[in-house]
């Protein structure tokens, strides 16, 4: 795969990880919202509670993704995604999963959310909405071999909380738990969730952390 440092590209992969998930974790029960990267202050992203969008005369919500977070580890992207899509899921299902505005996040997120491949701890102001890749959803991505981003947006609100405005929901996360190797010789990578010793099939050489 091209590295992912074109932002048509970029958009391109969002669609195609919203499909890939939406088949293996939510059975494949929603239709894809319009997915978009744009900057989100102080949050990481956001499901709109309305149609955002019209495409062929019809209404279609929008999910973002906050363009100065993109070059987060790939695991916690995806956390931030399922997050949405969490709220999307809740959204079609008529569960009322957030209360203050849209801001907090309430028993039902996290039943929901634990329920799609998420961890879920709880803030004090903004309730259960620090989400983070199960031990599941980690190795799905490492089945999967998904590669970082390398597109980031320079924002100059580079504060991150979890958080959101009218209209919105949004997403926190914890530290990634994952190590990343990579061979010395032909840069190839994977990741752990532990410290381990790997070998490079392909070169034979010590992969380095």
């Amino acid at each position: 795969m091209k590295q992912l440092t074109k932002y048509n590209r970029v958009a391109g992969y969002f669609n195609k990880l919203y499909d890939m998930l939406n088949n293996d974790f939510f059975n494949g029960e929603m239709e894809r919202p319009v997915i978009t990267i744009q900057s989100t202050p102080k949050a990481y992203g956001h499901f709109s509670l309305y149609e955002a969008w019209t495409v062929n005369g019809q209404g279609v919500p929008e999910i973002n993704i906050g363009a100065g977070t993109l070059t987060r580890p790939i695991e916690q992207v995806i956390a931030t995604l399922i997050h949405e899509m969490t709220h999307q899921y809740n959204f079609i299902n008529g569960i009322q999963d957030c209360s203050r505005g849209a801001t907090y996040h309430n028993k039902m997120f996290k039943i929901a959310a634990e329920a799609h491949g998420l961890i879920v701890e709880r803030s004090e102001k903004y309730g259960w909405c620090i989400t983070s890749c199960s031990d599941e959803l980690f190795q799905w991505i490492l089945d999967n071999e998904l590669e970082d981003i390398q597109l980031n947006r320079n924002d100059l609100d580079a504060e991150i909380i979890s958080g959101g405005t009218r209209k919105r929901t949004a997403t926190g996360t914890r530290a990634s738990h994952s190590i990343r190797y990579h061979c010395p010789k032909c840069n190839a990578i994977v990741r752990a969730t532990r410290v381990v010793n790997v070998i490079c099939g392909d070169c034979l050489e010590q992969m380095v952390a």
